[in-house]
C-alpha cells in the first residue's frame, strides 16, 4: 500500500513539474470571438508557425536551428484575411512545404480572422534577433 502511495506521489510530482514546461497555451479568453481560430491554429499550424496569441513557437530565430519546414513568424509578419485564406487553400505562397487546405470551410475562416487580427504585433523582433530582416519580415 505504501509503495502505491509513493508511486502515486511521484507521478503527481512529475506531472506538476512537467506542466510548467513545454509550449504555451492559447492566450485568448474562451469567450473571445477569435478563441476557436487560435485553438485550430495552435493545433494545425503551430508546429511550423510562431504566433504568441496562439501560444506557438514553430519558427526559429537561431540560424543554426532553421529548417525548411519553419514557417513565417506571425508575431513579426502582418497578414490580412484574404492572404491567409489564399495561403491555406494553396499551400502557402510557394506551395513547397505547407499542405494545401490544412483547414477548410468555417475553420479556415476562423483561422484566417484570428491570424489577421493578431499577426504583426511584434513587428521587428525577428530583425533584432537575426541582425537582418528574416523571411518573416520580408513580404511574400
Amino acid at each position: 500500500m505504501a509503495r502505491r502511495v509513493l508511486i502515486g506521489a511521484c507521478l503527481a510530482a512529475a506531472a506538476s513539474f512537467g506542466a510548467g514546461c513545454g509550449p504555451q497555451r492559447v492566450q485568448l479568453a474562451e469567450d473571445d470571438p477569435n478563441h476557436r481560430g487560435a485553438v485550430i491554429f495552435a493545433d494545425r499550424c503551430g508546429s511550423c508557425h510562431t504566433l504568441a496569441a496562439a501560444g506557438t513557437q514553430g519558427s526559429t530565430f537561431d540560424i543554426a536551428d532553421r529548417e525548411r519546414e519553419d514557417g513565417p513568424n506571425f508575431n513579426d509578419r502582418k497578414e490580412n484575411v484574404e492572404d491567409v485564406v489564399f495561403a491555406i487553400q494553396n499551400g502557402g505562397f510557394s506551395g513547397a512545404i505547407m499542405p494545401e487546405n490544412i483547414v477548410t470551410g468555417e475553420e479556415m475562416r476562423q483561422v484566417a480572422e484570428f491570424v489577421a487580427k493578431y499577426a504583426g504585433q511584434g513587428a521587428g523582433d525577428a530583425e533584432k534577433k537575426l541582425g537582418a530582416p528574416g523571411p518573416e519580415s520580408v513580404g511574400g
